[in-house]
This record gives structure tokens, sequence and C-alpha cells, in this order.
């Protein structure tokens, strides 16, 4: 079984840059798809980034602002999230598709002055 620790939200001025990080508990997290969504309040949860194997994808007009990345040895997943907007402030999960789907346990970002 592999659970997965998010870190790295806060609070954030527009326009700000924050990297979110996820660490697998176990080896055979890197061994899986791997990405992020996000629920901001009212919202349903939608797509941030997703890769696996080579490649990325990214949510509706995302890719450009934010960068998905991992680190295998580390067996963990990053989010560079850059030119940050108050729209982007929301709840972001990290996601695994071991096991039909695994789920953090969410870390709050706030984009505010």
């Amino acid at each position: 079984q592999v659970q997965l620790v998010e870190s790295g939200g806060g609070l954030v001025q527009p326009g700000g840059s924050l990297r979110l990080s996820c660490v697998g508990t176990t080896d055979i997290f890197s061994t899986y798809g791997r990405g992020w969504y996000r629920q901001a309040p009212g919202k349903k949860r939608e797509l941030v980034a997703f890769t696996a194997g080579s490649t990325a994808n990214y949510g509706d007009s995302l890719e450009g602002r934010f960068t998905i990345s991992t680190d295998n040895a580390k067996n963990a997943v990053y989010l560079q999230m850059n030119r940050l907007k108050p729209e982007d402030t929301a709840i972001y999960y990290c996601y695994c598709t071991y096991g039909g789907g695994t789920w953090g346990q969410g870390t709050q970002v706030t984009v505010s002055s």
C-alpha cells in the first residue's frame, strides 16, 4: 500500500510562486502515473497536471505557468506554480494511479494580497 504525503502549500501574493511536493511512502509510487488535482470551494475537483512515463498533461490554461516533475530516487512528484492568480486558490491533492486511485490528504494554496 502506498500513502502520499504533500507539503508546500501556503499563502502567496498574486504573481508569486509556490512549489508543492508529494512523497510516496513506498518505492512502487514511482512506477505509477502521478499527478495533482485541485478543488476550490464550491467547485468540482479538477486536473492540474499528470505524468506517466515521459508524458505530461495539464489542465486547461495551466501549462506554461505550472510544471510537473518527478524524482524517482526520492519517490516524489512536484508541482512548480508560477505567476499565481487568486483563482488558483484551492486545496491541491496529490494523486497516484496505484490501487485504482490513491489520494493525498491535500494542501491548501491561497493566492491573495
